[in-house]
């Protein structure tokens, strides 16, 4: 995607005139305008506030609603900022300028009159190019930072200060390298036969080896969590409320996470990828501890020790803030903690059939059968096919 972003830039540069240079730069200054005036009527005391906070018939806050989580804010903070834990407002809004320039792009990428990308997928030197993914109308990672009590954090991770993720354990940090290892480029060859012998596994042998989220069966990036994250698109958030539950349901793979409020978690032999949600009121935040995750939590790296503790609190009409802290011993040395805003959002969470769709899963197991065969044939790099 990057070589072929790269090529239609260079190409745009010649066919763009002059005028349309100023249209524009025109469109950028407006758009900055418009960035400036929302981040001043956001930094008032009154921005949320018009309204009465909505309460239960039991008298608790009521969360219900639907949330739009996506946001520039990453959740670590990056090297540039070093120990910087705030944006100012001209850093938010050149931040905002540069998604929006980089939509821009990615646009003029996907222009349907464009050359095609450079080939790509049969490992010969030089020509390993990228054909790309989703393009430009499918990914929502959101327009701006996150603005919590008036100020931008560089990070959603606020504990370490430096906004990083602790230490890991030497024991993760060994498991996180083998992985790392596991990983190719796209080599248009059955890599595996070729340096292990014919007989050797490969990592396309069976559907269940697979990721979870290339299988649909979990959202990547932790959207469904805990904790939940931000990720590239889909990011809404649908909480349903009633006194002995909360419903959480996920745009992003149709993800339910049931909470059970004032009960106790299950036996430690019940275990599952959401992991057993457990909550309870503490004045008017709603306290949720998440135990028993099975071996494969939504969230990177982490084991079926992982611990999660999450608060949300309604801020405002159409704002709840939502904390968490995270404790794995077996990958992190230290917990960890975070926190960002989920604004309210008038849009609608539709049915996500992903595994209904996910055709290319076919072509994954597919192909690779394809590219073993060439290794049997002696075709070993998939010439002719």
């Amino acid at each position: 995607m990057s070589k072929m972003c790269a090529t239609a830039a260079k190409q745009r540069k010649f066919r763009i005139t002059d005028a349309m240079g100023v249209v524009m730069d025109a469109r950028r200054q407006i758009f900055s305008a418009v960035v400036i005036a929302l981040v001043t009527s956001m930094s008032t005391p009154m921005f949320g506030q018009a309204q009465k906070i909505q309460r239960t018939p039991s008298d608790k806050p009521d969360l219900s609603g639907t949330y739009d989580v996506a946001t520039l804010t990453p959740l670590q903070r990056p090297a540039r900022f070093g120990d910087k834990a705030y944006l100012t407002e001209e850093e938010a809004a050149e931040l905002e300028r540069q998604e929006f320039d980089r939509q821009l792009d990615r646009n003029a990428a996907s222009n349907p009159n464009r050359e095609a990308p450079p080939a790509g997928g049969d490992g010969s030197a030089g020509a390993a190019g990228n054909v790309g993914g989703y393009n430009t109308f499918w990914i929502d990672r959101g327009s701006s930072p996150v603005l919590v009590n008036g100020q931008y954090p560089t990070s959603i991770i606020i504990d370490p200060p430096n906004g990083q993720q602790p230490p890991m354990t030497p024991d993760a940090q060994a498991k996180t390298m083998e992985r790392a290892l596991r990983r190719r480029e796209n080599s248009g060859t059955a890599w595996w036969m070729i340096e292990n012998g014919p007989d050797a596994p490969g990592p396309y042998d069976d559907p269940e080896i697979r990721p979870l989220a290339e299988r649909c069966l979990l959202g990547f990036s932790s959207t469904g969590g805990p904790p939940m994250l931000p990720a590239l698109y889909n990011n809404l958030k649908r909480i349903v409320q009633t006194d002995d539950y909360v419903m959480i349901l996920v745009e992003m793979v149709h993800d339910a996470r049931i909470v059970r409020l004032n009960q106790k978690h299950a036996p430690p032999e019940i275990r599952s990828w959401l992991g057993d949600s457990v909550g309870h009121w503490e004045g008017n935040t709603l306290v949720i501890d998440t135990t028993n995750f099975n071996d494969t939590p939504a969230l990177r790296a982490a084991t079926r020790d992982l611990h999660v503790v999450e608060r949300f609190t309604r801020v405002g009409v159409d704002a709840l803030r939502y904390e968490f802290t995270v404790e794995d011993p077996n990958v992190w040395t230290a917990p960890w903690s975070g926190e960002y805003i989920w604004p309210t959002s008038s849009n609608r969470v539709y049915e996500y059939a992903c595994h209904e769709a996910n055709y290319s899963f076919r072509g994954i197991l597919g192909g690779a059968r394809v590219l073993e065969q060439d290794v049997r044939d002696g075709n070993v790099r998939g010439q002719g096919r």
